[in-house]
């Protein structure tokens, strides 16, 4: 059965329509990929596949003239008259011989500068000429694994479901496409309406090819490749700054257009720059074609080892308007001998250009149009502009096979190797997917790595979850349980949680039994505090026991202001040590679980009580905000940097202990922003007041996240201290905290010869606390991350000094490269 599914299959993707078509070759018989072909005088492109078979949606007989363009090759324009469709047109095309001779050498000066001066002056001209318009756009994108282990140190690999490896870990790891109808407005407008969507293996995932991923434009003076640093344009009004250009010659095209071959060099090897070459018409100054490729080293991106982007542009002479219609973009990664290869493959197609749009033309960014993931093969053997390779065609056969007998409830399929059952499970974990159901289901095991407090001693945990998403993924369902067992303190708990979104609101139910941390942020994780009490004797960590029922509602109002709401119901209770079992002796002694009397081993923060909370909050984000609308519900499409303003006001009440009621308010503002090529500046101010509190538990008291260990732990960058003790600051009163972080992302470290091959990033910060019952606190930071050697730079090295009223101490943080 499954044989003649494929076989269907790969019938349908081999249908042809009224198109012309052809393959395009040099003249020794290799295919040209990527070649643009285009009608004469129009906006009907396409291009060429890597085989160098193309199709062009030419849809009635008539007399036309196809043009034919590619980097490196002469332009090839060939009169055709066409009596029936299909119709085949073959093309064989020569390589590009430039002139050198027609450009005058003046005061010894290389002739690039003075084409490149005129390119940058007349950058912002070209770009609004042509960036008003509206046309179809279309997306393909393929990645291939190379040499994937199915383990690392025991850890299993986990690869996108949809991946086909095999014996040797070779294979495609996904491939799909996208057809849409974009609106674009330079420099910032785009809306996309997306047609048609499709996802090898999956016959109703949502792929997202979107064109806002392909907005690459060297008029700009810098290009975001979404790598936390953005790369220098050639075509910046900083170019010279950071760039060589040599001439190479020039051709002339057949609307008379004088295209120069500008070579561009780096001035300086590990700064965010490209190398290769840039084709600049003479008079408009408008960008032919560019052929630029970027380095990950230069992008502080060690695995990454090069992303090549290449644009090829179409001159109309009617509009006098050079239109992007071509754009691939190849990536390579690897390390350890395992690679990643992918390319996407954007055309532009059919422009319309405007003088101006309706004022409600961007009012969402990204739209899914209805029954955009279900358009059927027939579809897109009519309306996908370049050819499907034969790898490309095997693997939707193969993989839109197994989809349909999983659709249809095959056993064999159902059941796979990734979701088989088997019996060490038991102890190790179990995961199952379901892509077609939605379905989730995972379970830990029992063997990881236990913790160690003072409190539980010996601790073991291990959970699991179910989940749920429709189709259109308009609502998710989720349950969990956490599972704990602590020996010395001889104590069972369990907890769960069951998140369900619908839309734009969100419920979050949650409750049960755990030991808790008095901070809620958990600023020392289980893991560090484990090896600290073994090896140093230092419990950092504090628990107290909670039993806690937790409701929590929020949703979205407008696209930039979210609403929440919770109520609480706890019981909490102090918790002692149970044991001062440690690996290393020393002569010190364990804290007591009592943050406000270590030495005290009797005592305790606070007394046995119940508690009801609620509270009510919200968060507003300035700016621009990006959304995509599926057939039913705005989403966010990806987190912005955007400022935001966060606002809640908490009340205790009904407590067993009256002291213990409380009113609280707080506020908090972030602000982070690229500084162009200057790296990224980030800033968070959080303000705070109680009401009523004078002698409230110390559970509710306003907890920092400090640090004792001298390791950083993954803490946000703007969240955290580095040297401040987890509990000595604690307030029931009010507070300002401010943090401030400005990476450099190279922009110093490049420039230094020799400390400039250590590809190191600047990092300067400043954290501070103003308490009104005592001097202010500050802590100063410079360091490093990309900190490490090779393609292993995942590290962030820091120096910290601390004053309060006067030096208080300094230290060495070492942690996980950040971002904000």
């Amino acid at each position: 059965m499954h044989k003649f599914i494929l076989a269907i299959v790969l019938l349908c993707t081999s249908i042809t329509y009224a198109q012309l078509k052809g393959r395009i070759t040099t003249t020794g018989g290799i295919p040209v990929p990527y070649v643009n072909v285009s009608i004469e005088d129009t906006y009907i492109s396409t291009s060429s596949n890597t085989e160098g078979e193309y199709v062009l949606p030419v849809n009635k007989a008539g007399q036309y003239t196809v043009k034919f363009q590619s980097i490196g090759f002469k332009p090839k324009n060939v009169a055709v008259t066409i009596t029936s469709l299909p119709f085949t047109l073959n093309a064989e095309l020569q390589e590009e011989a430039y002139q050198l001779n027609e450009v005058v050498i003046a005061q010894g000066e290389d002739p690039a500068y003075e084409i490149m001066r005129q390119a940058i002056a007349h950058r912002k001209e070209n770009a609004r000429k042509a960036g008003k318009y509206e046309a179809d756009f279309y997306s393909k994108g393929i990645f291939m694994a190379k040499n994937i282990p199915k383990r690392i140190a025991g850890v299993r690999v986990e690869m996108p479901d949809e991946a086909t490896l095999d014996s040797t870990g070779s294979g495609v790891i996904s491939l799909s496409e996208t057809v849409s109808h974009i609106y674009v407005d330079y420099p910032d407008k785009l809306r996309e309406n997306i047609i048609a969507t499709k996802k090898s293996g999956s016959n109703s995932e949502f792929s997202f090819n979107s064109a806002s991923e392909a907005q690459y434009n060297f008029y700009d003076d810098f290009m975001d490749f979404d790598f936390d640093i953005e790369m220098i344009s050639p075509l910046s009004k900083i170019a010279m700054n950071y760039y060589r250009f040599k001439y190479e010659g020039s051709f002339t095209d057949e609307y008379g257009n004088n295209i120069n071959k500008i070579k561009v060099i780096p001035r300086r090897d590990k700064e965010p720059v490209f190398d290769g070459y840039i084709y600049i018409a003479d008079d408009s100054w408008a960008i032919q074609a560019a052929d630029l490729t970027l380095k990950g080293y230069r992008l502080r991106q060690p695995v990454l080892e090069t992303l090549t982007l290449k644009q090829n542009f179409s001159y109309n002479k009617d509009t006098q308007i050079w239109a992007l219609t071509l754009q691939t973009f190849d990536i390579s990664a690897g390390m350890l001998g395992m690679g990643v290869n992918g390319r996407y493959t954007h055309v532009y197609n059919n422009y319309v250009f405007h003088d101006s749009f309706e004022e409600d033309t961007f009012k969402s960014r990204l739209k899914f149009e209805e029954d955009s993931n279900k358009k059927d093969s027939v579809y897109w053997a009519v309306n996908r502009p370049v050819p499907l390779t034969v790898e490309e065609k095997e693997d939707y056969a193969k993989k839109d096979s197994i989809a349909a007998q999983k659709k249809a409830g095959a056993p064999s399929v159902v059941v796979t190797n990734v979701n088989r059952f088997k019996v060490l499970d038991v102890l190790t974990g179990y995961t199952y997917r379901n892509k077609e159901k939605g379905i989730y289901y995972s379970y830990d095991g029992v063997i990881d790595l236990p913790g160690y407090n003072t409190v539980q001693g010996w601790n073991f945990s291990t959970a699991m979850a179910l989940s749920f998403t429709n189709k259109e993924k308009t609502y998710t369902r989720r349950f969990a349980a956490y599972f704990n067992y602590g020996i010395a303190e001889d104590r069972f708990r369990v907890w769960g949680e069951a998140p369900l979104r619908i839309g734009k609101q969100t419920f979050y139910f949650s409750g049960g039994n755990k030991a808790a941390q008095f901070n809620a942020s958990e600023p020392i994780s289980p893991v560090i505090n484990t090896f600290s009490s073994l090896l140093f004797k230092n419990n950092f960590m504090k628990v107290y026991d909670k039993t806690f029922a937790d409701v929590h509602y929020s949703k979205t109002i407008f696209k930039k202001l979210k609403l929440t709401a919770r109520a609480e119901y706890l019981r909490r209770r102090p918790l002692y040590n149970n044991t001062d079992y440690v690996l290393i002796k020393n002569d010190d002694d364990y804290t007591s679980n009592n943050p406000l009397a270590p030495l005290d081993e009797q005592s305790a923060p606070f007394l046995k009580h119940t508690i009801y909370k609620a509270s009510l909050g919200g968060g507003i984000r300035f700016g621009k905000s990006y959304y995509y609308q599926n057939p039913s519900a705005w989403v966010a499409a990806t987190e912005t940097d955007e400022p935001g303003l966060y606002f809640m006001y908490e009340k205790a009440f009904a407590s067993n202990v009256e002291e213990y009621e409380y009113d609280y308010i707080s506020a908090r503002a972030v602000y982070t922003f690229a500084l162009a090529n200057k790296g990224d500046l980030g800033m968070s101010i959080k303000a705070g007041k109680f009401f009523n509190a004078d002698d409230i538990a110390f559970t509710d008291y306003k907890h920092f996240n400090g640090n004792l260990t001298h390791i950083n732990e993954g803490n946000h960058s703007l969240n955290a201290f580095s040297l401040l003790p987890y509990y000595t600051h604690s307030t029931n009163d009010s507070f300002i905290e401010t943090h401030i972080e400005h990476n450099f992302k190279g922009y110093i470290m490049n420039k230094i010869p020799l400390l400039d091959l250590l590809q190191y990033n600047l990092v300067l910060g400043y954290n501070g606390l103003a308490l009104p019952d005592r001097k202010p606190y500050h802590e100063f930071s410079a360091g490093f991350d990309n900190f490490g050697f090779g393609k292993f730079r995942f590290f962030k090295i820091d120096y910290v000094r601390a004053y309060e009223g006067g030096f208080v101490t300094d230290g060495i943080m070492l942690g996980i490269k950040q971002t904000f």
